[in-house]
């Protein structure tokens, strides 16, 4: 008998050896090497990683990024994606309060003003947006463009709504064609905003002539922390985040934050933001440190497949605004963290080329 046990032992003592003697598996299928070319233009895509400039000090001033601004312009991008939620989405979220309610008080424009002057919700009114771009005029006369915002804010698209907003001159911003004179002043306030997808993305769009800017980020995978063990989980994250790379980071921040205001201080910023080491940096500072912390409920891992989980949800919308009218120059504008994940994910895509945006801003 005891020579039975020990040889079942011994091969689940060898066979746990053998497993963890196994090479890890890696498939021989690389979609990234698979990137044709294709024909006609390339999909060209350059992830702009930025700062939120609504935490930036009282020091930085909208006016501090016309460098920043020139240089983007002067790569003429066809499109333009920026970190916000789409009003489909967050029409969908609004349909799940038990998962959602939270993310959609934090990123979500309430809609309710737009539809009672409009008589859209939000599905009839992207509905009604993407109508009236099938058949838009080269050149829109002021009473359309007011129509098209008051449609996109009805759809959730603010953002979208502050480019006709911006390509409107300032006498023809009034409330008419659908916008009442509560939509006109959330408009108004809205270009006041230090929010990089207005005062990089939206603003940018207006100089190039474009119509809208794409709503792209992803908060589907967010979902409540239980009460009970919500003390403990940020507490967990929390003391994974005390490391040397974030205390580098917090560093090179209050350095470039010093500067604002001075001449070329935003464009540098931007530049170290977007500098070849900075996904890296930010991965063992925040990703890579919680992915390691030891908690038995494994929070660290848990906020990591959140995180994953969020980017390359946010990389296939960016895939699928490419894959509508193929051989564009598109422009990603994403808070710093995701830059590194957007562009891992991005480039194994067999139609998207990666732009290097350190040369755009030079």
């Amino acid at each position: 008998m005891f020579g039975h046990i020990g040889n079942l032992l011994v091969l689940g003592l060898f066979s746990t050896t053998a497993l963890a003697g196994t090479p890890e598996y890696r498939p021989s299928f690389h979609p990234d090497q698979l990137k044709g070319p294709p024909a006609g233009r390339p999909n060209q895509v350059l992830v702009l990683g930025s700062p939120h400039l609504s935490a930036l000090p009282k020091t930085f001033a909208p006016d501090q990024l016309e460098p920043l601004l020139s240089r983007l312009e002067a790569w003429k991008p066809e499109a333009i994606a920026v970190e916000a939620v789409s009003g489909l989405q967050c029409d969908f979220m609004r349909r799940n309060p038990a998962r959602y309610a939270e993310s959609v008080a934090s990123y979500c424009m309430d809609t309710g003003p737009a539809q009672s002057a409009t008589g859209l919700d939000v599905p009839a009114a992207n509905a009604e947006a993407e109508r009236l771009l099938a058949s838009w005029p080269a050149s829109p006369t002021a009473a359309e463009r007011r129509r098209l915002a008051a449609v996109w804010l009805a759809a959730g698209e603010r953002n979208s709504a502050v480019v006709q907003w911006l390509r409107l001159p300032t006498v023809e911003r009034t409330a008419a064609d659908g916008l009442t004179p509560e939509l006109v002043s959330y408009l108004d306030k809205r270009l006041q905003r230090n929010d990089e997808s207005v005062l990089v993305g939206a603003t940018l769009a207006a100089r190039l002539g474009l119509e809208r800017v794409w709503a792209v980020d992803d908060h589907t995978a967010d979902s409540p922390t239980p009460k009970d063990v919500e003390k403990a989980s940020v507490e967990a994250i929390m003391k994974a985040w005390d490391n040397p790379y974030t205390k580098a980071r917090a560093d090179a921040d209050a350095a470039l934050q010093a500067n604002l205001g001075k001449p070329g201080a935003m464009l540098a910023l931007y530049r170290d933001y977007n500098a070849p080491g900075a996904a890296l940096q930010a991965y063992h500072s925040d990703f890579g440190a919680a992915l390691t912390e030891p908690s038995p409920q494994a929070f660290g891992r848990g906020y990591v497949g959140y995180w994953e989980t969020r980017n390359l949800r946010m990389v296939a919308n960016i895939r699928d605004v490419l894959g509508q009218a193929p051989g564009k120059r598109l422009l990603a504008i994403v808070g710093a963290s995701h830059k590194g994940y957007y562009e891992a994910y991005l480039n194994q895509m067999h139609d998207v080329q990666l732009v290097d945006v350190g040369g755009a801003l030079r």
